[in-house]
C-alpha cells in the first residue's frame, strides 16, 4: 500500500522530473566523452587498428554506465520518495485520530532529529498548545456559568418574591437597588473580559508614554489607604522617587490597583501590605507584598487563568478576573511577572525593560 501511495505521490513525479533532467545532463557528457574519445583515438592511431571493436567496446561501457546511473537514481527516487510518503502518512493518519477521538493523539517522533522530526514536534507543540487553550475555554466556561448562576438566581428570587406580594414602595425600591447592583456585578464581569481581549489584542498600544512609575504607585497606594485601614491593614510604599517606563497610564494604575486590592482582602486582617518601586540596570521593579497566608506554589501559575480563583477565596467578593487583567497589561507593556514567597505571604513581582528616552 505504501509503495503503490509512494509511486502515485507527486513527489515520486518531481523525483522523475529530476531524474530526467539529471539524465539528459549525463547523457550529453557522454556522448561528449564518446565521441571526444573516438576523435581523439582517430587522430592518434588513424585508419590503423580495430576501430569498430574499440567502438563497440566504449558504446558498451557508455551504456552500462548510463543503465546503472538510471537504475541508482530510481531506487534512490523510490527510497526518498518512499520515506517522504511514509513520513506524511503518519500526520495524516495522527490528524484523522485527532478528528475522530480527541486532541489526546501525537505525532510519533523516530529519534533522528532531522527535519521531519523538527516538524512533528513543532505540531505536536501546536497540540499541546491548543489542548491547553480548549482546556482554559472550558474551564472559563464553567466559572462563567458557576460566577453567573448566584447573581441571577438571586434576582429571580427577588422578582418572583415581588410579583406574588403586594406593593410595597420601601420593599419595592429594596428590591430594584439590589437588583441593579447584581446587574451592576454581571456587566462589570463582561466589561472586564472585553478589556482583558482587548489589551491582548495589543490595541492600546497608541497611548504608550514616558512615565514614573512610583507615581502611578502613590496614587494608588492613596486611593486604598482608607480601605486598608477599614481592615486595620498597614499600605506603604517604599524604593526609588523616580522609576521611569514607557507604557500605558490607566492600563498600569489598573493593574497596580488589582495587585494593592488583593494584597488587602486576602492577607491577614491587621497585617502589613508594601509597595516597592526600584530602577535596576536591567529597568524597573514594582513588588506588592503581603504577609497573608499566600498563593501554594502548585496554584501559582494558574492564577493568571480567567476566572481562576482559590478555593479559599471563592467566598471572597470578585471574579477572578483581576490577576488576569494583570498579565495582560504586563504582557502588552513586553513586562514579566513573577509570584514568590514573602514569608509569610505572598509577593508579586513587575519587571518593565529599561526605559528607552
Amino acid at each position: 500500500m505504501l509503495l503503490v501511495k509512494t509511486l502515485r505521490s507527486s513527489t515520486f513525479r518531481l523525483a522523475l522530473i529530476a531524474i530526467a533532467a539529471f539524465g539528459l545532463i549525463v547523457a550529453a557528457i557522454m556522448a561528449y566523452v564518446y565521441f571526444g574519445t573516438l576523435a581523439y583515438v582517430q587522430s592518434q592511431v588513424g585508419d590503423a587498428g580495430d576501430h569498430a571493436g574499440f567502438k563497440h567496446m566504449i558504446g558498451l561501457a557508455m551504456t552500462a554506465v548510463a543503465v546503472l546511473l538510471l537504475v541508482l537514481a530510481g531506487l534512490a527516487a523510490v527510497l526518498v520518495t518512499r520515506r517522504t510518503v511514509g513520513r506524511i502518512e503518519q500526520i495524516n493518519a495522527t490528524s484523522r485520530a485527532i478528528m475522530l477521538s480527541g486532541l489526546d493523539q501525537r505525532i510519533p517522533l523516530r529519534g533522528s532529529h532531522d527535519e521531519w522530526d523538527r516538524v512533528a514536534e513543532n505540531l505536536n507543540q501546536m497540540l499541546d498548545r491548543i489542548e491547553t487553550l480548549m482546556g482554559e475555554v472550558k474551564q472559563a466556561s464553567d466559572n462563567v456559568a458557576h460566577d453567573l448562576r448566584t447573581p441571577l438566581t438571586r434576582m429571580r428570587g427577588r422578582l418572583e418574591k415581588a410579583y406574588h406580594n403586594q406593593r410595597n414602595d420601601e420593599a419595592d425600591a429594596a428590591l430594584i437597588g439590589d437588583t441593579i447592583a447584581d446587574l451592576d456585578a454581571v456587566l462589570g464581569m463582561f466589561a472586564s473580559i472585553t478589556r482583558i481581549s482587548e489589551i491582548e489584542s495589543r490595541a492600546r498600544k497608541s497611548a504608550f508614554r514616558a512615565l514614573n512609575l512610583a507615581e502611578i504607585a502613590g496614587e494608588v497606594v492613596e486611593l486604598y489607604d482608607a480601605a486598608a485601614e477599614q481592615v486595620t491593614t498597614r499600605l506603604s510604599l517604599g524604593g526609588d522617587r523616580e522609576v521611569l517606563i514607557t507604557g500605558d497610564r490607566d492600563l498600569l494604575f489598573d493593574a497596580i490597583a488589582n495587585l494593592v486590592d488583593n494584597a488587602i482582602k486576602h492577607g491577614r486582617a491587621g497585617g502589613r501590605v508594601s509597595v516597592t518601586c526600584r530602577s535596576t540596570n536591567e529597568g524597573a521593579v514594582i513588588a506588592v507584598a503581603d504577609d497573608g497566608p499566600g498563593i501554594p506554589a502548585d496554584q501559582r501559575d494558574h492564577v493568571f487563568k480567567r476566572f481562576y480563583r482559590l478555593e479559599q477565596s471563592r467566598y471572597t467578593p470578585g471574579n477572578g478576573l483581576g490577576l488576569s487583567l494583570v498579565a495582560a497589561v504586563v504582557h502588552l507593556h513586553g513586562a514579566a511577572i513573577a509570584l514568590h514567597d514573602n514569608t509569610p505571604g505572598l509577593a508579586v513581582r513587575l519587571s518593565f525593560p529599561p526605559h528607552l528616552p
